[in-house]
């Protein structure tokens, strides 16, 4: 096993083509099959299901495409931090954002990547939470950005800030300024994202522990379709004042404060325990948190 027939092999299975992964890698399509099959020999496992239409991968092969993906990033990594020492900060950074922190980082992160380190590149995905972290650890991400992760020893956890959480609902012609109480939210109908969605999981734990649950309406995991909803009457949401503040048409909207208790979710900026961190990464989650203090507010003190 070799890397060039990792890579081969990564990109067939990515593709679910060996014509369009030989025209990617500038390869002929009988030497990427025979790479391929040789791969295959070695592990004594078929990693591929060839039919008329491409290819599809195995169960071996779709494990073993996690592992390329982990081993292909970490090789580049290494090329990057060997390259440093000719002087500026070069390679590739791969970041998973939140979709809400996305909506307020990511214009201003890749402006100020740009100006800062002008010889690097930057990958963004967008997913949940949940999704981001098993990215990280699988080696397929660098830095993840994420909400009320879970503590774990494969996980370096860097707190960044917190939002607070508000009912939201349709403007009507006298909006309540009043708090509402999370055991008064468990009698109205919510538009809510599924599980494991953070936001859904931390009102379950909040409200289980004293004793309700939510009233759930409708289950939609795209924050703008939640707000359509919202502001067409269906139902009321539980998200963070940003995430209204920066749809199209926030004055289509009310918020009310949920308290007691409040409910805040946590932003972390994580790394994979254990991973060698290049200088090109150190400079990047720097920058992240300089650029988090800037465009987030500073949280208020809990007051129960």
């Amino acid at each position: 096993m070799d890397l060039k027939q990792l890579e081969y092999f990564a990109r067939v299975a990515e593709l679910g083509s060996f014509t369009q992964a030989s025209h990617a890698l500038d390869v002929a399509q009988p030497a990427l099959s025979r790479q391929v099959r040789l791969l295959e020999v070695e592990l004594r496992q078929n990693l591929l299901n060839r039919n008329g239409r491409g290819v599809t991968t195995t169960e071996a092969g779709k494990l073993l495409l996690e592992h390329c993906q982990g081993i292909l990033h970490q090789v580049e990594r290494a090329k990057e931090d060997m390259a440093r020492v000719h002087g500026a900060l070069a390679g590739r950074v791969t970041l998973g954002i939140a979709p809400s922190a996305s909506k307020m980082l990511t214009v201003q992160l890749t402006r100020a990547f740009r100006k800062q380190l002008p010889n690097a590149s930057l990958s963004i995905t967008e997913g949940l939470s949940l999704m981001m972290q098993e990215s990280l650890l699988a080696g397929r991400l660098d830095i993840a950005l994420l909400y009320n992760p879970s503590a774990s020893a494969e996980l370096d956890l860097i707190p960044l800030t917190s939002e607070l959480l508000y009912l939201v609902g349709p403007r009507g012609p006298h909006p309540s300024t009043q708090p509402i109480s999370l055991k008064s939210l468990a009698g109205m109908p919510l538009v809510i994202p599924n599980r494991p969605h953070t936001i859904r999981m931390l009102l379950e734990s909040h409200m289980a522990q004293i004793g309700c649950r939510p009233n759930i309406r409708l289950e939609i995991d795209s924050v703008p379709a939640i707000l359509d909803l919202v502001a067409d009457g269906a139902g009321y949401a539980v998200l963070s004042e940003h995430a209204v503040l920066t749809t199209a048409y926030p004055d289509h909207y009310h918020t009310r404060l949920i308290k007691p208790p409040e409910l805040r979710s946590q932003l972390y900026l994580a790394t994979a325990s254990g991973r060698i961190t290049t200088l090109t990464q150190k400079a990047m989650l720097d920058l992240i948190q300089t650029m988090v203090q800037q465009v987030y507010p500073a949280p208020m003190t809990q007051t129960g």
